[in-house]
């Protein structure tokens, strides 16, 4: 009863952030567009609110991404044993990971003043795939 509380919770919690990710997105979107009727000077390497917001949304999607391994890494070491685990699900979710991971390193600009910068933007989805890519090999 109190796991099933527990996952209730974290659930509702889930919904509920996403839903003001929602939101906040939306209102960005609509800040943006009634900015863009109005002539704001604006220096192009500073972030602005809907890019922020993005960093924001990339970071927590980091979180979420490689906290959905640690339930099952727990389940196998407390069970010390994997029965029960699909080896497909983890193969494919490898295989993706890996080729996302490195789809953004392999698009990574071929100058090396444009690398530090498009590693920074691209860092929560870098972490995310890679990390959870390590993540896999220990449930496999």
């Amino acid at each position: 009863i109190l796991g099933s509380k527990r996952l209730k919770s974290s659930c509702v919690t889930w919904i509920v952030v996403c839903v003001a990710l929602c939101v906040i997105l939306l209102c960005q979107l609509l800040l943006r567009h009634r900015d863009r009727s109005t002539v704001i000077e604006r220096n192009d390497r500073s972030l602005d609110m809907i890019e922020m917001s993005g960093f924001i949304c990339g970071y927590i999607s980091c979180v979420f991404y490689l906290g959905s391994r640690f339930p099952q890494l727990y389940k196998n070491f407390r069970r010390r044993s994997t029965e029960g685990t699909s080896y497909l699900l983890f193969a494919l979710a490898m295989l993706g990971n890996c080729t996302y991971g490195l789809s953004l390193v392999l698009k990574m600009p071929a100058t090396k003043s444009f690398r530090a910068v498009y590693f920074l933007h691209h860092l929560p989805w870098l972490i995310g795939s890679f990390g959870v890519l390590f993540l896999d090999v220990l449930v496999s």
